[in-house]
């Protein structure tokens, strides 16, 4: 079974919970959620399932599925303004940032939804997935990651868990896709814009 589906399934964006902890950021943040936002607070992660890594090329692509599903069920068939496919789509910084785009605001509603799970609900599922051994080598500036090492791998899971809470906890509450460095090296930039292509 890939790490993704994993992490769906029981790991760090386990159906049932990781939705429950973005809603509560989100209401920290913007209030109560419409009927619509939080179903794409459901649903933005849905595109981990199949992938085989979680921060790798395939991994950074996972919004695409959400924002699919969003833009059919939710934008309605004018497809006018697709909030919903954006709000999914952009979820991701550093999708957006390979479209040039803004960060939406589920991006940082997910990345605040950290400061509501205590390491003992985070870790185990992060280790049973599969997850927390690429997010070690991340940190350590490891395979995939930029030459920098934030958390070295003999550093203990709890201090690394309290050091990504402390720099997601920034992301969310600065709302600038810039308030940490990027981990995961800078893809190519696609010059098209996906909110204008048939969905």
């Amino acid at each position: 079974m890939k790490v993704g589906t994993k992490s769906l399934l029981f790991g760090v964006h386990q159906f049932l919970i990781h939705p429950v902890v973005v809603s509560i950021a989100w209401f920290h943040l913007y209030g109560r959620p419409t009927w619509r936002e939080l179903a794409c607070i459901v649903i933005h992660d849905w595109g981990y399932w199949g992938k085989p890594n979680m921060d790798g090329e395939e991994g950074e692509n996972h919004p695409e599925f959400g924002a699919y599903i969003a833009a059919r069920l939710l934008d309605g068939p004018t497809w006018s303004e697709l909030y919903c496919y954006k709000l999914c789509l952009f979820h991701s910084r550093h999708y957006a940032r390979k479209f040039g785009a803004t960060p939406s605001k589920l991006c940082w509603a997910d990345k605040l939804s950290i400061r509501y799970e205590p390491w003992w609900l985070y870790l185990p599922r992060a280790w049973a997935s599969g997850e927390l051994a690429e997010y070690r080598q991340l940190a350590a500036g490891g395979k995939m990651a930029t030459d920098t090492c934030y958390v070295p791998l003999t550093a203990t899971h709890r201090r690394w868990y309290m050091w990504v809470q402390d720099r997601f906890k920034t992301l969310g509450e600065e709302q600038s896709g810039d308030a940490v460095p990027y981990m995961n090296p800078a893809r190519p930039k696609i010059k098209r814009d996906p909110t204008q292509e048939g969905v």
